[in-house]
């Protein structure tokens, strides 16, 4: 949960997480849209389907987690930090988990010049030497998280408290004055803009039609409004409703609610939406690949974006 989101956040997100999943077996057991709904709201959702079939995986092997590297590697969802993390602080092997953190110290402990993202690699290879001496090779679980507080508390992205670190004088980044400075980074690359439009329908007793995504790609499996694939231009529309919903009978008068914006990492998403409210949704509408929710959006796993098309909807009064 920590990866992409501050503890703040995640604090409650986690308590009800282990609370519904008190060990890896139970979360083993459960079926995806519970632990869906128990993310949502956490944003990268591939993180809660890793994390799920990566139970499932460690229940097969009994419950029992790979203590090595290489081990944990073969596991759903865990990449190279995570299984030096996991391998250095829960089974002591001899390791160097770089986050941003331990980045940040080597960067300026080596006085590494080169503009992330491409110094990475080079960044990364220095890090997996800094636990060469003995102590820190037999304590290697205290040295990683040393690691982590050193940058988090001393070697902070401003302002770094150099007269307080145990490695002052080894760092070639204090001795050069240059230290604050790093790591630099590459000048930032204005974030594109792309397009999307859903719609929200709902019956007269408060059903809301939602659709499954699909597995791949953002929000893949989590439930949503229907809508067309987000495209890198404007829609009209004419265009957009050549995808709105209708089934036989269905009737919907379609009524534009605005716009909402979501940023995603890579790019900001403009979203047109649509709503519609009409009187009773047809048995055959699970069949043309949608499903009626009548429990309320706060029942469903809908990540943060289809909460604010849903809400916009709301405040529109189509549904009154």
């Amino acid at each position: 949960m920590l990866q992409q989101t501050t503890v703040t956040a995640v604090i409650p997100y986690f308590e009800r997480f282990v609370d519904a999943f008190p060990d890896v077996n139970a979360l083993a057991r459960a079926p995806q849209d519970q632990v869906m709904t128990m993310w949502a709201g956490l944003g990268y959702y591939a993180r809660a389907r890793n994390l799920h079939a990566c139970a499932r995986a460690v229940a097969a092997r009994g419950g029992v987690f790979p203590d090595t590297v290489a081990g944990l590697l073969e596991l759903p969802g865990i990449g190279a930090y995570t299984a030096a993390a996991i391998a250095a602080i829960a089974f002591g092997r001899p390791v160097v988990p770089v986050d941003g953190n331990v980045e940040r110290v080597t960067a300026r402990l080596f006085a590494l010049t080169d503009p992330l993202p491409g110094a990475r690699k080079a960044i990364a290879r220095q890090a997996m030497i800094l636990n060469a001496d003995a102590p820190a090779q037999g304590r290697p679980s205290d040295f990683a998280q040393a690691l982590f507080d050193l940058g988090a508390g001393i070697c902070t992205p401003r302002a770094p408290a150099c007269a307080l670190c145990p490695w002052r004088d080894a760092c070639a980044g204090n001795r050069q004055g240059i230290a604050a400075t790093l790591p630099r980074r590459a000048a930032k690359v204005a974030r594109p803009v792309r397009y999307g439009v859903h719609f929200c329908m709902m019956d007269a007793a408060g059903g809301m039609l939602l659709v499954r995504r699909p597995e791949k790609g953002l929000l893949g499996g989590m439930m949503g409004l229907p809508g067309p694939v987000w495209r890198d231009t404007p829609w009209t529309e004419g265009e957009a409703m050549e995808h709105a919903p209708d089934a036989p009978r269905l009737r919907a008068k379609w009524h534009g609610t605005g716009q909402v914006k979501h940023v995603f990492t890579h790019f900001t998403l403009l979203v047109d939406v649509y709503a519609a409210q009409i009187s009773a949704f047809p048995n055959s509408i699970a069949g043309q690949g949608g499903e009626v929710n009548y429990a309320g959006e706060e029942a469903v796993a809908l990540p943060s974006l289809m909460r604010k098309c849903v809400a916009l909807a709301r405040a529109s009064h189509v549904f009154d």
